[in-house]
């Protein structure tokens, strides 16, 4: 299974560079893992509705230039479904029975995502009605995969 974790933005934290690093070298065992990071736009403060639009737009198109057909792309968004983490395993599992190799997760940057990748995906996802960085969440979904990796697997991992 291929994994592509589609991000805007690049991070600049060492500590989540480093967590996402070692969370890439775990799940190598269980799928092929790519990290695609697209530039983010710069927000001014106080923008309007339409300038968030447009930046909305902007990093849309980037990020949908960067979807290959066939993928099965998840969104990442706050109104998306909330799994437990067996229950998350247990989906990347029966994507990969039902022949799904290349699933896409997308997290968008720090207004969200485009209508239009919205729309392409497949299903949204949601880790809690909280918002949290776009940086963290990158590394708070890949240990969510390898945790799901490793429950599918009845491999342990501490609850």
């Amino acid at each position: 299974m291929r994994i592509t974790v589609l991000c805007v933005g690049k991070i600049k934290e060492k500590y989540f560079v480093q967590g996402i690093e070692e969370y890439s070298k775990r799940l190598s065992r269980y799928c092929k893992l790519e990290i695609v990071e697209v530039p983010d736009e710069k927000t001014p403060d106080g923008a309007s509705e339409a300038i968030e639009l447009q930046i909305k737009k902007k990093e849309g198109d980037k990020i949908l230039s960067k979807i290959k057909d066939g993928s099965y792309v998840i969104a990442l968004a706050i109104d998306g479904k909330q799994y437990n983490s067996v229950e998350f395993g247990e989906r990347i599992e029966k994507l990969g029975v039902m022949g799904e190799s290349h699933i896409v997760f997308v997290i968008g940057g720090s207004l969200g995502l485009d209508e239009r990748v919205l729309s392409l995906a497949k299903e949204k996802i949601s880790f809690s009605k909280m918002t949290f960085p776009h940086q963290m969440m990158r590394m708070v979904l890949l240990e969510q995969v390898y945790r799901g990796f490793r429950i599918v697997n009845g491999e342990p991992y501490h609850k």
